[in-house]
């Protein structure tokens, strides 16, 4: 059947990375417990079990799976209905020398659930060198947007200003947040180890004939093997899917920030004072061409929240788990756990896509401050008089009349806010006429937010330093491209 005519998810051909997908694809799953089955031979045999030179060879030169592998797994697993079982027979069939001792003393999860532990560990050290990356680049258009005034907002309408700079670390903030979470979710990950079927390890007891520290060891070495600094002490037939759910928060936790942030930009987008990339050739709209639609922020906030729903999953999962185990986690395991990454790496593509390329319009910036400004300039025109010995109260009032004025002229009859060309009509204000433009810098309206930028992202602050781990992998890392 041609690929066309069979549905394919969007998470396999359209949004994430390569690597991401490569991560989660049946070769490299199946290959991973070909590499599990090795690790647990070889510390057997360190420890003293009957497995040969030519067994340890066999296996380790056909740990890849090949497309025959795969066809010999389906013929045994649809004969045997057990997909783990359908393995260990393919592996035998490759490393003949092998057959008898495979899967020596283990049970299913011994392969699937350390080998989604390596995903789960290898995963998240992809999103952390994107996220790191989508970090640096954010900060960069912080730092250079740092003293550009704009409008701030609170409930949705014009409140006093901060910088373009300064926004965009509100975004970085929250982004550190997420770095802090998945580094949490990563470093609280342990092997499960070399368990048995309930997590006993009673099997491996049996084994090496009642000798403990045997069995202790060759936990640590297919521990160590692997690549981990420690196993669980204690395990059920699975490592528990409360893992699942803490690493499904930290994902989930990402999403949000993701479209909270691609909510503003589509906002600011709206205001056209900001807008995310447009490629030369893009169409915005098949009817309208003259449209520029933020469709990459559009799209993370769908994915954001795509994300959200997926990290659900496992809550629900871990709290229908009966006693030592029970497969009703199995099916939603095998979509749920890729999927969120795979929904993640996307999400990352297209972020740092967005903060790579941000384009600002200072011009169309400073026509809405203007709209705004004349209000929000009257606490400085009332201080500027009080400092020039007149009443308070007086001025309070005047301006308070005239503002009534501009406004109306603005709601009423569609004209340009004239606030301050009333002011500087007005004989009340002729003491501080000439120092009304100065007034009205709205650089002077921003306060400490371009220190504050350079404080947070600048040499040795909160950003550098949260970074500073992933120096030599953003030293290696492109510039995220989307394809569509």
């Amino acid at each position: 059947m041609d690929k066309y005519d069979i549905y394919r998810s969007p998470l396999e051909g359209r949004y994430p990375g390569e690597r991401m997908k490569k991560l989660f694809s049946p070769r490299i799953r199946a290959s991973t417990w070909r590499q599990l089955w090795l690790w647990l031979a070889e510390g057997e045999k360190e420890l003293g079990l009957p497995i040969s030179d030519q067994a340890i060879e066999q296996m380790a030169k056909k740990l890849t799976m090949t497309d025959h592998d795969f066809e010999i797994a389906a013929v045994e697993e649809k004969r045997r209905r057990h997909d783990v079982m359908a393995h260990v027979h393919a592996f035998g069939q490759a490393a003949p020398e092998a057959a008898g001792i495979i899967h020596w003393g283990a049970t299913s999860c011994y392969v699937t659930d350390n080998a989604d532990l390596i995903f789960l560990r290898n995963g998240l050290d992809i999103l952390l060198s994107s996220l790191a990356a989508a970090i640096k680049e954010l900060s960069e258009f912080a730092w250079a947007q740092r003293d550009l005034p704009c409008l701030g907002y609170t409930h949705g309408q014009p409140a006093q200003l901060t910088t373009v700079g300064k926004r965009a670390c509100l975004w970085i903030q929250d982004l550190l947040m997420d770095l802090r979470n998945l580094e949490r979710a990563r470093s609280d990950l342990r092997f499960r180890g070399v368990k048995g079927t309930v997590g006993t390890q009673a099997s491996f007891l049996q084994i090496f004939k009642g000798d403990h520290e045997k069995v202790e060891a060759l936990d640590k070495i297919v521990t160590r093997k692997a690549g981990f600094d420690s196993a669980f002490t204690i395990s059920s037939q699975t490592y528990s899917r409360k893992i699942d759910v803490d690493v499904g928060h930290a994902l989930a936790s990402f999403g949000a920030t993701c479209q909270r942030i691609g909510g503003d930009i589509r906002h600011l987008a709206t205001f056209k004072e900001i807008e995310e990339p447009f490629e030369k050739e893009q169409i915005g709209s098949s009817a309208m061409a003259y449209k520029r639609n933020p469709m990459r922020s559009e799209r993370m906030c769908s994915l954001g929240r795509q994300l959200d729903n997926l990290a659900q999953n496992p809550v629900h999962t871990y709290a229908a788990q009966w006693f030592e185990r029970s497969l009703d986690d199995s099916a939603v395991r095998r979509s749920t756990l890729p999927e969120m990454f795979l929904t993640a790496d996307a999400l990352l593509i297209l972020l740092r896509n967005i903060c790579s390329g941000l384009v600002v319009y200072p011009a169309v910036i400073q026509r809405r401050i203007n709209e705004e400004l004349p209000f929000m300039a009257t606490e400085n025109l009332i201080m500027a008089m009080v400092a020039k010995g007149h009443s308070r109260q007086d001025a309070h009032e005047r301006i308070r009349v005239l503002s009534h004025e501009a406004a109306e002229q603005v709601k009423m009859h569609g004209k340009d806010n004239d606030l301050i060309e009333r002011v500087k009509k007005d004989d009340f204000f002729a003491p501080i006429h000439e120092n009304i433009e100065r007034l009205l810098d709205p650089s002077s309206f921003v306060g400490r937010a371009p220190q504050q930028v350079e404080k947070f992202v600048g040499t040795d602050g909160e950003v550098q330093m949260a970074l500073s781990k992933y120096q030599k992998v953003l030293a290696s890392l492109e510039r995220s491209e989307i394809d569509k």
